[in-house]
């Protein structure tokens, strides 16, 4: 497993905290310990009284690609596997997904999975017009997770969030601005330069009045969000088990076509 330290790098200036995925060799795909990196970080910063905001982002040329599947089947394989409540990634989306403060997530590049659904959990949220959003997690034999199951038919309307979830085909940066997960689209390059003025405007602000907004805006959504992630995970276990799950891990191991005729 590699250092988190050097795969997730965090920069607090003026107010705000700036969480960096620098595995980009790895298309900065999440390990357990990542995971626990970011969750530590979000959880600091949320009782930290000097940060007033916090931004998430990539490389200009990806964001993230999800989940490291090799680390994941290492975790989930384990002698004990741990239960997925009590695993890194459970701690990251509760961390997220309560946030006090405001959160702005810059994007460039693939967006995959869990990729994608943390933005659903960002107030602020700025694309490169090279960001491919996709949400392939029926493709692994998965359901969805991070409440993306409620969260998504509500923003993209119930059609489309089907399309996206049920198919798991990629979608760009202009169609995630047309659906509302994006504020803005501007070349990669100025991105990340973007997210950070913003979140310079937002940590010049009366923190109160920005956190008491923020809670009136999702404080009636966030034990609906809770509850759900609780069944997502307990659908996501289940499914883990199952063989379409299994021949799904193989064949993206394998480099090659799932079939899941016997599925």
């Amino acid at each position: 497993m590699s250092d988190a330290t050097q795969d997730i790098l965090v920069h607090a200036e003026g107010g705000v905290t700036t969480i960096t995925f620098n595995r980009v060799d790895k298309k900065n795909s999440f390990t357990e310990a990542m995971y626990a990196a970011m969750a530590d970080v979000l959880e600091a910063a949320a009782q930290d009284a000097q940060v007033r905001c916090a931004v998430i982002q990539g490389d200009v040329t990806v964001f993230s690609a999800g989940n490291d599947i090799g680390d994941f089947l290492r975790q989930g394989a384990a002698a004990q596997p741990v239960a997925m409540t009590e695993r890194p990634v459970w701690r990251f989306l509760q961390a997220i997904a309560t946030f006090p403060k405001p959160l702005v997530a810059a994007v460039c590049g693939p967006a995959v999975g869990v990729g994608t659904t943390l933005l659903l959990h960002c107030d602020l949220v700025y694309a490169g017009d090279n960001a491919a959003f996709a949400l392939p997690f029926v493709n692994l034999g998965l359901c969805p997770e991070a409440a993306s199951s409620l969260l998504l038919p509500r923003m993209f309307g119930m059609h489309r969030a089907a399309e996206a979830l049920l198919l798991g085909e990629p979608f760009m940066a202009e169609a995630a601005l047309e659906v509302g997960l994006v504020n803005r689209v501007v070349p990669p390059t100025e991105c990340n330069a973007l997210a950070q003025a913003q979140a310079r405007k937002l940590a010049a602000k009366p923190l109160g009045a920005l956190m008491a907004a923020k809670q009136l805006m999702k404080g009636a959504q966030t034990e609906q969000v809770l509850a759900q992630m609780q069944r997502e995970s307990r659908e996501f276990a289940r499914l883990m088990r199952e063989p379409a799950a299994r021949e799904a891990f193989s064949a993206f191991l394998e480099k090659r076509k799932p079939d899941f005729s016997a599925c």
